[in-house]
C-alpha cells in the first residue's frame, strides 16, 4: 500500500473550494484550456480504442471527450469527490500518481494533466513520472501538464490588483521560488518553466519530448474581460485568442506567456 499522502490544503481545495469540472466548462480561460488540451492531445494519441489511464483526472472532464472519441479510459484521482463524479464517465478509482495500482506495460497512453502542479517536491514529481512510464507500454504516450512559472504574473493583472503590496509580494515569491504555499486563493502548487518540464520527462526516460503552450500568449485578455466586466468575452475575442495560441506554437520563446504547458513524450520501444 502507498505511504504517500495528498497535501491537506490540496485535498481541502478540491473537496470544498472549487468545482474543477465547472471551471473548465464555464470560465473563458477554462474553456480555452480544455479546448486546446484536447486539440493538442489528439495529435499524439494512438487510434481508438487504445487504453488510456487518466492520472489525477479530476471530475472526468478530459475522460469524457476521450470516451466519446472511442478510447478505453480508466481514471485515478486522490480526491473521492472527483472519483464519484468521474465514475459517471468511465471506470474511476481513488489513487495516487506516485504509486499507481496499474500493472506495468498496461496502457497505450498515460496522462497527468494535474498531478505535477501539486507536487512541489522534485522527488515526488520524479515518482509520478516514473510510475507513468512504468504503466505505459513500450512505444506508448505519456502526456503531462504543468502550470507555467509566469502564469500568476499574467493572471493577477486581470484582477487589477498586481500593484498592491500583498499581491506584488506573493507573485514575486512565486517567480523566485516556483512554489505557492496555498495560504490564500489557490492551493499548494509548483510552477514550471518549459525547459524544466521537458527535462523532467526526459529524465524519466521518455523520448521525443515536446512542450507546447496550451492557452497561448493572449489568454489573459479573455480573463481580463470576464473579471472586469463580469460578462463572458465575445466569441470573436475567444476565437482571436485561440488563433494566437495556435500561431504561437512554432515559437518557443512565447511559451513563457501561456498559462499552462503540455509536454508529450514516448516510452522507448526497448526499455
Amino acid at each position: 500500500m502507498s505511504t504517500y499522502e495528498l497535501a491537506p490544503e490540496v485535498r481541502t481545495f478540491y473537496e470544498s473550494a472549487i468545482d474543477e469540472g465547472a471551471r473548465l466548462r464555464t470560465s473563458a480561460d477554462g474553456r480555452l484550456e480544455l479546448l486546446r488540451t484536447r486539440e493538442i492531445l489528439r495529435r499524439y494519441l494512438p487510434d481508438a480504442p487504445a487504453r488510456v489511464l487518466d492520472v489525477g483526472g479530476g471530475t472526468g472532464v478530459h475522460a469524457e471527450w476521450l470516451v466519446e472519441d472511442g478510447y478505453d479510459v480508466d481514471l485515478v484521482d486522490p480526491v473521492l469527490r472527483h472519483v464519484e463524479q468521474a465514475a459517471r464517465v468511465c471506470r474511476a478509482d481513488v489513487g495516487d500518481a506516485r504509486a499507481l495500482a496499474a500493472a506495468s506495460d498496461s496502457y497505450d497512453v498515460v496522462q497527468l494533466l494535474g498531478p505535477l502542479y501539486h507536487l512541489p517536491d522534485a522527488a515526488d514529481r520524479r515518482a509520478a513520472l516514473a510510475e507513468a512510464v512504468r504503466v505505459a507500454r513500450p512505444g506508448g504516450v505519456v502526456a503531462a501538464a504543468a502550470i507555467n512559472r509566469y502564469a500568476s504574473l499574467f493572471e493577477h493583472v486581470t484582477y487589477a490588483h498586481l500593484h498592491t503590496e500583498r499581491l506584488h509580494t506573493s507573485v514575486s515569491s512565486i517567480l523566485r521560488t516556483a512554489v505557492y504555499d496555498g495560504k490564500r486563493g489557490f492551493t499548494l502548487a509548483f510552477f514550471h518553466r518549459a525547459e524544466e518540464l521537458a527535462g523532467e520527462l526526459t529524465a524519466a526516460g521518455l523520448e521525443d519530448v515536446v512542450v507546447l503552450g496550451v492557452e497561448g500568449p493572449a489568454w489573459s485578455a479573455l480573463k481580463a474581460v470576464e473579471q472586469q466586466s463580469g460578462e463572458a468575452p465575445s466569441e470573436a475575442l475567444f476565437e482571436s485568442v485561440l488563433a494566437a495560441a495556435r500561431m504561437a506554437e512554432p515559437y518557443p520563446e512565447l511559451l513563457a506567456a501561456s498559462s499552462h504547458l503540455l509536454a508529450v513524450g514516448r516510452v522507448p520501444e526497448v526499455r
